[in-house]
């Protein structure tokens, strides 16, 4: 899903101001012992009601309806879960900042992975790892590098719920036709960069029909590879060890990435769709592109879609000796605080708990394309017989059992993240046009972000 950087950053900024000002330690994220105990529910009289923010739609909205429902019918009398949809993701969270100073925050919100930093800042949300140590509830079953992604300060601070991951989609077909085999893929962009070549098909007019490569110009791919790499994309640990004052993209690995990826698109090899996702999809799955960058959500619906047999492969790494790894994407559950009885916060955890239970994300997986959370959903037969139906996500499965947690992988924890990744995309464009060298465009969008983040972090204290 895209983002309005310029306008979100600016709404982070200014809500937190506000909300550093307003908020005490009480109940937020600094402070475990806004998690009260299961006896909350027995001393609550009546139906506790819990409204739930989210932005999904389409199948996934009708899946998440159905496991709400489920949830109901099994606390009938006692809690009673209301979903609301806020729009996209970055309509959500202005919603949410509007919320917080009007003092009425939803009791569970559904935020986006590059919001987490904001939420943490805060001070509003009770950490899943508070219930967790209070009940005595094990996290391990959660995938761990799924955990990574979420855990601040050593503590889970949400409970993921949508997961995603990057993979590599093939042509199956388009590799056969090139004398390519499918089950040897790249992995490397040395490699992609070589095979793009063999796959990119002209007509005899000389049109290109068919190029080796294409992918939305979308800094999610850049702060993957860098992932891959094991390097930072941003200072104190990647944001996990303590605010991060800069970001590091601008490094030479990553203007290595982002002239790799415009001498591709220069050379002929690889398709210029621009920054729209849907563009880019639309190639793949009509045939003019052969190998293509894109999450796990697609998945099922490239493989209905397309009328060539779509294959699967780890997203690549920069260099052979790259011992990192992809960055979860999706958005996970915050639990809110202040203005919420002990009864409304219980009744959260516990719907947090069921949705994230083994059985529940075998249901939102095979419903929804989303990586299961919890490590137990695979081992059940309903995952089993999907996966079986869609060997291509044995791919991420194993890409995901392969990635050891580290900073790198954790992501980089940013206040203006998405106007980070809008000056990444600025710079690959600028580097395909040929106005900038890759490395002075990093640099510039770096130093143009660098106040945006002195005045992010000024806010929060």
């Amino acid at each position: 899903m895209k983002r309005s950087a310029r306008a979100l950053a600016a709404l982070l900024v200014s809500g937190l101001a506000l909300t550093a000002c307003s908020s005490s330690g009480s109940g937020g994220s600094s402070d475990d012992s806004g998690a009260p105990a299961a006896s909350a529910l027995d001393q609550a009289s009546g139906v506790t009601t819990v409204e739930f923010w989210h932005s999904m739609t389409g199948k996934n909205a009708d899946a998440l309806t159905a496991l709400v429902n489920q949830f109901n019918a099994a606390h009938q009398g006692k809690i009673e879960v209301k979903p609301l949809f806020q729009g996209t993701y970055d309509d959500l969270i202005a919603k949410y900042k509007a919320s917080v100073q009007q003092k009425a925050t939803p009791a569970v919100v559904q935020v986006y992975d590059i919001g987490s930093r904001f939420m943490v800042d805060s001070k509003q949300i009770v950490p899943a790892q508070a219930f967790a140590d209070k009940d005595g509830y094990s996290l391990d079953d959660l995938q761990a590098n799924i955990r990574n992604y979420y855990t601040f300060g050593g503590k889970l601070q949400s409970m993921p719920f949508n997961s995603s991951m990057p993979l590599l989609y093939l042509n199956d077909d388009a590799f056969k036709e090139a004398g390519l085999d499918p089950a040897k893929p790249p992995t490397t962009l040395a490699e992609l960069g070589e095979m793009a070549q063999k796959l990119t098909k002209k007509d005899d007019s000389g049109k290109t029909v068919r190029y080796g490569f294409g992918a939305a110009i979308y800094g999610w791919f850049v702060e993957q590879l860098l992932a891959e790499n094991g390097a930072l994309y941003c200072d104190s640990d990647n944001g996990r060890s303590g605010k991060a004052g800069k970001v590091t993209f601008d490094s030479a690995k990553g203007a290595e990435i982002v002239q790799w990826w415009a001498d591709l698109v220069k050379g002929g090899y690889a398709a210029n769709t621009g920054r729209q996702t849907p563009d880019a999809q639309a190639a793949f799955k009509a045939g003019t592109v052969a190998m293509h960058l894109e999450s796990t959500g697609v998945l099922r619906g490239y493989t209905e879609a397309a009328k060539f047999t779509v294959g699967t492969a780890p997203f690549p790494k920069t260099a052979a000796g790259d011992q990192g790894g992809p960055v979860i994407g999706g958005a996970s559950l915050w639990i809110s605080g202040p203005g919420h009885s002990d009864a409304q916060k219980r009744a959260s955890w516990e719907f947090e708990k069921f949705l994230t239970a083994p059985e529940q994300q075998a249901v939102w997986h095979t419903g929804t394309g989303y990586f299961p959370v919890n490590s137990k959903a695979l081992e059940l037969p309903a995952d089993q017989e999907w996966v079986a139906k869609y060997p291509q996500f044995r791919t991420a499965i194993d890409q995901l059992k392969g990635t050891k947690p580290t900073q790198a992988t954790a992501g980089c924890a940013l206040g203006v993240m998405p106007q980070a990744r809008k000056g990444v995309e600025t710079a690959i464009e600028q580097t395909i046009a040929g106005t900038k060298t890759a490395q002075q465009a990093l640099t510039d969008a770096a130093k143009e972000l660098q106040p945006a983040i002195e005045s992010y972090n000024s806010s929060v204290g």
